[in-house]
């Protein structure tokens, strides 16, 4: 199979997964996890990727980069002789859509919410709390969602339900949480990342702190005790994993929002370190820390 270059999806990786961009691709080695019912998560280089397999097919939820397609297709192949009928788009950025054209190609159809398709069709600036980074230029026509929605659409394909919905201004501007139903699996791209660490909220894109709290909020309305979560990067995860995570996203908005009332500057709130105590608690280092209270900071209206 053709591959296209990984370059332009290597320069919109998110936060938690950039340093990935610097291995070796063919060291990367895709690992197949059950999680339910016919579901699975696979783990390669970039987003983790759903999957849903069974007689009508396989459904794949993000895609990872391009060159990887041949490893995550022989993958999938390892647990269904199913073909791909469908590729899922949980938000435009290259680590879970560098591999559309080619699954396009092989004959999957690509599903997104219409900004996906959007962002994908023109150049985007990557910015980090306003200050731009990097750019990825337009994707080709053949990695382009051929089928877009606005609020949800449901699949019903393996014996399951496949509800996915729109998260407004979360993680971007088009995120979309999956819910299995039957399996009671869900799948909520980047809008949640396990394993103690700061989201990437990526302003440029529409995403916002509030959006976040919201879309985690959402994702959580639909969940039970036994629900499995795939989380867009870390590990298989489960319902009390992602309310820890919700309380310390509106715990670290909450630190930042009673400085920014107190008419704090951007630098004495940065100075004050309102999210120190989660970076500590997750390991993370002071740059770090200090480079996600000022996302937070512009995120919530300041300048």
């Amino acid at each position: 199979m053709k591959l296209r270059s990984a370059l332009r999806a290597i320069l919109v990786l998110s936060a938690s997964a950039s340093t990935l961009a610097a291995q070796n691709i063919d060291d990367v080695q895709i690992r197949v996890e059950p999680v339910r019912d016919g579901v699975y998560m696979l783990q390669g280089q970039g987003g983790n990727i759903g999957l849903s397999v069974g007689p009508d097919g396989a459904f794949v939820i993000d895609d990872q980069f391009a060159p990887l397609t041949d490893k995550i297709l022989a993958a999938i192949a390892s647990v269904t002789s199913e073909p791909v009928r469908f590729v899922f788009n949980t938000h435009w950025h290259g680590d879970h859509t560098g591999g559309n054209e080619n699954m396009g190609e092989a004959g999957a159809m690509i599903v997104a919410h219409e900004n996906v398709r959007e962002r994908m069709s023109v150049e985007q600036v990557l910015e980090r709390v306003g200050r731009p980074v990097s750019t990825s230029p337009a994707s080709p026509d053949g990695a382009l969602p051929v089928v877009t929605f606005t609020e949800d659409v449901t699949f019903h394909i393996n014996g399951d339900d496949l509800h996915a919905f729109h998260v407004s201004n979360a993680h971007t501007d088009g995120d979309a949480i999956v819910h299995f139903r039957r399996a009671n699996v869900v799948h909520m791209g980047d809008t949640y990342f396990q394993g103690g660490r700061f989201p990437f909220i990526d302003t440029a894109s529409g995403g916002s702190i509030d959006g976040l709290v919201d879309a985690v909020g959402d994702a959580l309305a639909v969940m039970n005790a036994d629900t499995r979560v795939i989380p867009g990067h870390g590990a298989l995860s489960n319902r009390d994993e992602v309310r820890d995570y919700a309380d310390a996203l509106m715990g670290m908005r909450a630190a930042v929002t009673a400085m920014m009332e107190r008419g704090m500057t951007r630098d004495q709130v940065l100075n004050a370190r309102p999210v120190r105590r989660w970076a500590e608690m997750w390991s993370i280092a002071e740059a770090g820390e200090r480079n996600f209270a000022e996302t937070l900071y512009v995120s919530l209206g300041g300048r």
